[in-house]
């Protein structure tokens, strides 16, 4: 079994089960354990972390994915790797020193509208700086390829530790304060174990002598912080902003919905681990051949699982929200237009890994400024008009207009398109099973109802799928999967 196949299987089954403990845990125990105002609060802790992390980390996770397998010999291994870990310190400790001394005003600002806010905003420095730390060392292990313990360290790590500290809530054996200090210390220990892993597979050996190539990584680390920057402000601007302007109960309500409509990115994140060293490497070495194939395997596979996802969420949401409390019910149509906007971005396969990876990485400054500044103004405006669905709106206009600019970009400056002959056919039986399956309800308890209409709805399009052979790749990985599992019960009855 090819590595590519081997970490993508095990990183999908991390990312799905992570999922799947991000939803119990968002679903029903944070809104059934800790009080909308503490949920709220979590989620803007942690929106603001992760809003500040991509300065603190300076764009030092992308530059090693970038620069180090253009690298020839160890020493230059080492005094690369040597300089990623210093330099984010030059942007951290300023960050933090200025902070304290300018604490009061930056807590009485965050916390105008909501008062609770005040007292822990501290804590959105301390996980900013050990999230940018963890992907750090994360990106270390991912240029071994190696991706699956750190995938899990990401994925799942945090959403165990959520699960086990919110049912020490429910027994009264911690309050809600000392929950939110817990989460945070769930961060500290995720980033020692991820640094732990990545010297197993490289020892460090420091060297004080900096790359060759230095200037070059300091302007791509500048150029991509800015543009790491947008996309965290285009996932997390929204949870930032309400409680600006609504009670922090409304961030919790939202929250939800974010939650159950990103569901739809679950395969792009993992495919992600594996795909952008690929992309990378390829690119390193003018393969174009293999950044085309790349490209159009990524777009239709991540279409046609993403779509059934999208389907899946959408056929059956007004089901879903009958089984958890009623004031988080608001949400039917952030969960619709999240949804539509990762299966956007999901359409577009490896796109952006292929502009920051190349040459032309530079057009993301720009490109990212642009983005940040749209989905703030939409922000500021439409949730004032229309309070939370108008979040969701502003991120779905920002995803589909700057997703398209970059599908424009990729077809000039590399004549690349993603799309392949099934494309069309794949996006109308898409459409055909929503108009066909939201509309249908069955007369039974909502989870009932919810199995069936899963069960009819994934079965039918994974036939029509394989029937139309709209995405061979996704066929023959499937035949992997289960020869893979096959083979292993046939050893174990032997």
């Amino acid at each position: 079994m090819g590595i590519v196949f081997k970490q993508s299987l095990q990183n999908t089954i991390i990312i799905y089960l992570a999922f799947a403990i991000g939803g119990v845990n968002a679903l029903f125990l944070y809104t059934n354990f800790l009080e909308d105002q503490y949920y709220g609060l979590v989620t803007f802790l942690l929106s603001s972390a992760n809003l500040l992390m991509p300065l603190t980390a300076f764009g030092v996770q992308y530059a090693i994915v970038k620069f180090y397998s253009s690298y020839k010999t160890e020493e230059e291994k080492s005094r690369f790797l040597s300089s990623a870990l210093l330099l984010p310190l030059f942007v951290a400790v300023p960050i933090g020193f200025f902070g304290s001394i300018f604490y009061d005003q930056i807590s009485t600002w965050l916390s105008l509208e909501n008062q609770i806010v005040k007292e822990y905003v501290y804590i959105i420095y301390i996980v900013a700086v050990l999230t940018a730390y963890f992907e750090i060392f994360y990106a270390w292990s991912k240029v071994q390829l190696q991706s699956v313990l750190g995938n899990m360290f990401k994925e799942l790590f945090s959403r165990v530790a959520a699960m086990l500290l919110l049912i020490l809530v429910y027994f009264k054996i911690i309050n809600q304060v000392q929950f939110i200090y817990g989460l945070a210390f769930a961060y500290l220990l995720r980033m020692l174990l991820m640094m732990s892993y990545a010297f197993y597979l490289k020892k460090p050996n420091f060297s004080f002598r900096l790359p060759d190539n230095f200037k070059q990584i300091i302007q791509y680390a500048f150029y991509i912080i800015l543009a790491g920057s947008a996309g965290t402000i285009l996932l997390d601007i929204d949870k930032f902003m309400i409680p600006q302007k609504e009670l922090i109960a409304q961030t919790a309500y939202y929250a939800v919905a974010v939650y159950i409509g990103s569901v739809v990115e679950a395969p792009g994140r993992a495919m992600a681990q594996i795909i952008q060293p690929l992309t990378s490497k390829a690119l390193n070495e003018h393969n174009m051949t293999d950044i085309a194939d790349l490209y159009r395997k990524s777009h239709i596979n991540l279409l046609l699982i993403s779509g059934l996802l999208f389907l899946l969420i959408n056929v059956n949401i007004q089901e879903l929200y009958k089984i958890i409390p009623s004031r988080f019910s608001g949400g039917l149509w952030v969960v619709f237009m999240i949804s539509l906007a990762k299966l956007y971005h999901m359409f577009l396969g490896n796109n952006g890994a292929i502009i920051s990876n190349s040459k032309y990485y530079k057009v993301l400054l720009p490109y990212g400024v642009l983005m940040a500044l749209s989905v703030m103004v939409l922000n500021y405006w439409l949730i004032d008009w229309i309070g939370i669905d108008g979040a969701a709106l502003a991120t779905l206009l920002v995803v589909f207009l700057f997703n398209s600019i970059k599908l424009w970009y990729v077809k000039k400056r590399f004549g690349l398109l993603p799309f392949t002959k099934k494309t069309g056919t794949l996006l109308w039986v898409i459409l055909l099973f929503f108009l066909l399956f939201y509309f249908w309800e069955f007369p039974f308890h909502p989870i009932i109802n919810i199995i069936l209409k899963s069960i009819l709805l994934g079965f039918a399009y994974l036939m029509v799928s394989v029937k139309l052979a709209i995405a061979p790749e996704a066929i023959a990985v499937w035949n992997q999967f289960t020869n893979y599992f096959l083979k292993r019960g046939k050893r174990k009855d032997n």
